[in-house]
């Protein structure tokens, strides 16, 4: 199973086939039979088993048969085995090898091209254990390279190239490039074509260079294989030996492909790389960058698109100038009904907004909020989308404030959106307009004013009435602002006083015409429904909100109105309108709480909320100057602060990014002229940078701790005092993780069947195992090292373990080592992310996995304890720092593993009587790998000072 084949069937063991049965058959004369035995056999070998008789029986009445399922099977059967080794142990010397010879010959120079392919493809999976096998092949190979039918020549090609590519393959074909060139300035056939070209890269680099550069006007008009071919060949050259004066010229001819009308997409895709890695003009950046653009545009495959975005994201960071007049270009991909496209795009396209831009960008914008309100049940993602939108022209309007008066009117129109966190996203949005851009104040209040009874949902109610609150300033936003709020409770009292005084079956009936004409407050999409248009409730909404007993909002009504009250005091000066508001305003406290106390509605009145009110009647009742002050100012203060916090935030991660790449003092400086040519080609020596040597030496220098870093990249598989010694060096890049295994013989002893045996087991797969230099018979000189190479990838974000042992005969016998493990838990796949409370919120609501750890820590600092738990899982904190120390603390932390799944922790501590601290630590995923290796790593290492 070490060995790489063509087929692998899967066999249950547990019934197997018998051997004498199978020669049996294989005897017979019934077709059939003889086919049904084949395929036992090749499902023994390829479970184990060894089967060394049943090459003699096979030669003999297999090998003359004519029936083409047979010859297939007779082909897997001898790719599967070593026909050299195999022989040897069925007593047959080298006549069973010399007639599987002739027998091959003979299907080289069959009439049948189907047999004469299956055969070539055969040769193709030869080594170099059967250099005699070849050597008598090699003559029919190279004859076929004239066949009339394509399809053989190009597997012929296949052929060569796998002979010449073996150790001694140039001294069994020694003319095999002179050959195949010649073939390929004769061939018509495009894939023929391509299979030539490709093996002149692979086999004789520079010949293949020279057939280019002097075909260099007609590469455009080859096909899309032989491009493909052609790109990849640059791309080799472009990392192993290209020059300056060659530069240009691939460059040239990079750009004829990009430019030809006919080019494939594959191929432009290719192109467009390929040019940014090979030059940084501003013409050559702008070529690719459009290519890229126009895979958005024209391709339907929203993976493509998403490849496209990453590539443009790349540009970005490199040449943001450049990209910025592409920006009218990326709005285009919005387009596309992919929440994950859109997303992408909309954050490209606001990292490049500019004065010259930010115009284009809004009206863009806003015609595609435009689109979702027309498209309201069309498309599944349209909420989502919506609320994309609203977030980026917020972000628009908080960069640039001349646009803000332009996108207020939009803004408001989402106010009685169905979707709430779009219809709250605007809200908020609208706070912060306002309190960046005081000019915009007075037409945003008026909007918010206007729109008030269109808010179809509680908690887009309550930020709203917070804004008047807050921002109504003069005397006539002031008495409009009381004037709408009571507009929406309608008259007074909330239930007549006759309902009221009814017993229990009377009150059924209340409940049952109020039902009538309110709705419930919430849909299976957790969005708020439109009122039913029955009489004068379609515009009062806060009634409706108070008579399905939500007193919450009852309670922001109350502090909305004392808010206007109160200011409506330094505006009005006239005594007797004062007191007459401020009697309205108490008036309408009183009967919510009068309906809160009532038993028609379903539930009474929380105890928050009736606390809030009395507070508001009682202030308006007695009012004072500090009362004033704390009303009217303290609470927009505590806004403007967290604003300023948020920005604050916002800056210091600017600024960490811009400082990653910094020199220090006693940084070495390098000079070009004086680089050496040993070991190194040209185009290493260009490019090579500081960054670069760090990259190759390992060493790291974020988080200010490289020798721990570095350290933990180290792992020790065996002890000192074991006979072998190994060490693996662990690189991890995203879905790649590599081991550069080292194996050192302490022994004064030659190692013999020396032989690693690794066991993956969790969220790892082995894409690669081979020695760096293969030894020779797999053994281990006395005191001498071998390197090991192993390439896994990364499948899920389960926990990943690597175990095995090593096995060597000496002459006291065989002998094992057993390696220690190497752990790969959810943190290595994880790395910190941003997102906003809202979108928070939702995500803890959606994501299914959920595990909750209890805190059980010797740590006794609040803070101290969640920067160790950020520490441990590699997240990043969105809640905002506190000052002082009140003996609880709550934070959200958030993260995204390398398959882009979130991650979402909430620590809520306390510190108990004790001294001790107490809690939980709550846990929500999308895949259940993600929340275990969490919730395991956690508990396991929470303890901080004792226990980690």
């Amino acid at each position: 199973m070490e060995r790489p084949h063509t087929l692998l069937i899967h066999y249950d063991k547990g019934t197997p086939a018998i051997a004498k049965q199978i020669v049996k058959d294989l005897q017979g004369r019934d077709g059939p039979a003889k086919v049904d035995a084949m395929k036992k056999a090749i499902m023994l070998l390829l479970n184990g088993e060894t089967l060394p008789q049943l090459l003699n029986t096979i030669v003999r009445f297999v090998l003359p048969s004519q029936d083409p399922m047979l010859q297939k099977l007779l082909l897997l059967y001898l790719e599967i085995i070593d026909i050299v080794k195999v022989d040897a142990d069925a007593g047959g010397g080298t006549m069973n090898e010399m007639y599987i010879c002739q027998h091959l010959k003979n299907n080289l120079n069959n009439s049948n091209i189907y047999t004469r392919v299956a055969t070539l493809r055969f040769i193709c999976h030869l080594n170099d254990k059967h250099l005699d096998i070849i050597r008598e092949l090699k003559s029919s190979v190279v004859g076929n390279l004239q066949h009339k039918h394509p399809y053989v020549r190009r597997n012929a090609i296949l052929a060569v190239m796998t002979i010449d590519k073996l150790p001694q393959g140039q001294l069994l074909l020694v003319d095999a490039p002179e050959t195949i060139e010649e073939v390929l300035s004769k061939e018509e056939d495009p894939s023929a074509k391509r299979s030539a070209f490709l093996m002149l890269s692979t086999c004789d680099q520079d010949r293949a260079i020279n057939y280019l550069l002097s075909h260099v006007d007609s590469v455009s008009g080859w096909g899309e294989l032989l491009q493909m071919v052609v790109l990849e060949l640059i791309r080799k050259v472009l990392v192993s030996r290209m020059d300056k004066g060659e530069k240009e010229t691939y460059i040239n001819i990079v750009k004829s492909l990009l430019n030809a009308p006919s080019t494939a997409t594959a191929v432009a895709y290719e192109c467009a790389g390929i040019l940014v890695s090979l030059s940084s003009k501003p013409t050559d950046i702008v070529a690719a960058a459009n290519t890229y653009c126009q895979l958005l545009r024209s391709q339907s495959d929203n993976n493509v698109k998403l490849i496209a975005l990453d590539r443009l994201i790349e540009l970005k960071s490199s040449h943001r100038d450049i990209m910025v007049d592409l920006t009218m270009d990326l709005l285009r991909a919005l387009n596309c009904r992919n929440t994950d496209i859109q997303k992408k795009a909309l954050q490209i396209v606001l990292e490049l907004i500019t004065e010259r831009n930010i115009n284009g960008v809004v009206l863009m914008l806003k015609n595609e909020a435009f689109k979702t309100q027309g498209h309201g049940g069309e498309f599944k993602n349209n909420g989502k989308y919506r609320q994309m939108l609203i977030q980026a022209i917020r972000i628009c309007a908080l960069k640039f404030p001349k646009v803000a008066s332009t996108v207020d009117d939009l803004l408001m129109d989402f106010s009685g959106d169905n979707n709430v966190a779009s219809a709250i996203d605007m809200l908020h949005s609208v706070r912060e307009i306002i309190e960046m851009n005081h000019e915009v104040r007075v037409s945003i209040i008026t909007r918010v004013l206007d729109n008030l009874y269109r808010i179809r949902a509680s908690r887009v109610c309550s930020c709203a009435l917070w804004t008047i609150g807050e921002y109504c300033r003069s005397l006539d936003e002031v008495e409009n602002g009381i004037a709408t709020i009571k507009h929406c409770l309608g008259e007074l009292p909330f239930l007549p006083v006759s309902e009221e005084g009814e017993d229990t079956d009377s009150s059924e009936k209340v409940q049952q015409k109020m039902n009538s004409v309110t709705v419930s407050s919430v849909l299976a999409d957790a969005s708020e429904p439109a009122f039913s248009d029955q009489g004068s409730l379609t515009w009062r909404n806060l009634r409706s909100f108070l008579l399905t007993g939500d007193f919450f909002l009852g309670a922001v009504v109350a502090s909305t109105l004392t808010k206007l009250v109160l200011r409506l005091e330094g505006v009005q000066s006239s005594k007797v309108e004062v007191n007459k508001a401020s009697t309205q305003a108490v008036l309408i406290m009183v009967s919510m709480l009068q309906l809160g106390q009532s038993p028609v509605l379903p539930h009474p009145i929380d105890n928050d909320s009736y606390d809030r009110i009395v507070v508001c009647i009682r202030l308006l009742c007695s009012t004072g100057d500090n009362v004033r002050k704390i009303w009217l100012q303290s609470c927009r203060q505590s806004f403007v602060k967290m604003l300023s916090e948020k920005q604050l935030r916002e800056s210091e991660e600017l600024n960490a990014k811009a400082q990653i790449s910094h020199a220090q003092p006693d940084d070495l400086i390098h000079f070009d002229s004086l680089k050496t040519m040993k070991g190194r080609s040209q185009l290493e020596l260009e490019d090579m940078t500081p960054d670069d040597e760090k990259l190759e030496t390992g060493e790291f220098i974020k988080d200010g701790d490289g020798v721990n870093k570095l350290n933990r990249r180290i792992h020790q598989l065996t002890g000192f005092s074991d006979p072998v010694y190994a060490e693996a060096f662990v690189t991890v890049h995203r879905h790649d993780i590599v081991l550069d295994i080292t194996i050192i013989n302490r022994t004064k002893q030659t190692l013999q069947n020396f032989v690693m045996e690794l066991i993956i087991k969790g969220g790892l797969e082995i894409v690669e195992l081979k020695p760096v230099e293969d030894p020779q018979n797999n053994t281990l000189a006395p005191e001498s090292n071998m390197e090991i190479k192993v390439k896994l990838m990364v499948v899920s974000t389960d926990t990943g373990v690597i175990c095995g042992h090593v096995v060597y005969g000496t002459s006291n016998g065989e002998k094992t080592v057993v390696l220690s493990e190497i752990c790969f838990d959810v943190g290595d796949y994880m790395s910190p992310a941003v997102c906003t409370d809202e979108a928070f919120r939702t995500l803890w609501a959606e994501l299914e996995w959920k595990r909750k750890v209890d805190v059980d820590t010797e740590i006794q600092d609040e803070k101290e304890f969640l920067d160790h738990i950020i520490k441990l899982t590699n997240m990043k904190c969105l809640t905002a720092p506190l000052d002082g120390n009140c003996g609880f603390l709550t934070a959200n932390l958030y993260a995204k593993s390398v398959f882009g799944e979130d991650a979402l922790v909430n620590v809520s501590i306390e510190k108990k009587n004790n001294g001790r601290l107490g809690g939980s630590i709550k846990i929500k995923s999308k895949s259940q790998g993600i929340a275990l290796g969490l919730s395991n790593k956690i508990s396991l290492k929470q303890k901080g000072k004792g226990g980690n």
